[in-house]
């Protein structure tokens, strides 16, 4: 992939996940921020702060979470950028790694 191609699927991702995170923010008590193209998500209780960011050399998106990297993909037949050890898209980690978080269910 091209990196000017991979730019825009990892913006195009991001802020769709911003906005998803940014509705669904007040109901799990967390504060979701987009800036200079990275993402990242602060909680106060129990504290902790997770980031989002695209790796343009190696055309994956990275997420910072719980003293984890996760490295994701794109995965052309999904149109989705994917975790390939789960096959979790961006989505669904993030809700993921939010729920191990606050300790309940996420629904983004």
């Amino acid at each position: 992939m091209e990196e000017q191609e991979f730019r825009s699927r990892s913006d195009n991702a991001l802020e769709a996940l911003y906005r998803k995170l940014n509705s669904a923010s007040e109901r799990y008590d967390f504060e979701p921020d987009f800036n200079s193209g990275a993402l990242s998500i602060e909680f106060e209780e129990p504290k902790g702060r997770f980031v989002v960011s695209p790796n343009t050399p190696v055309r994956q998106i990275w997420v910072s979470a719980h003293s984890k990297s996760f490295k994701l993909e794109w995965e052309g037949a999904r149109n989705a950028f994917v975790l390939p050890e789960t096959g979790q898209d961006l989505e669904q980690l993030i809700a993921d790694v939010i729920e191990r978080q606050i300790g309940e269910e996420v629904e983004l």
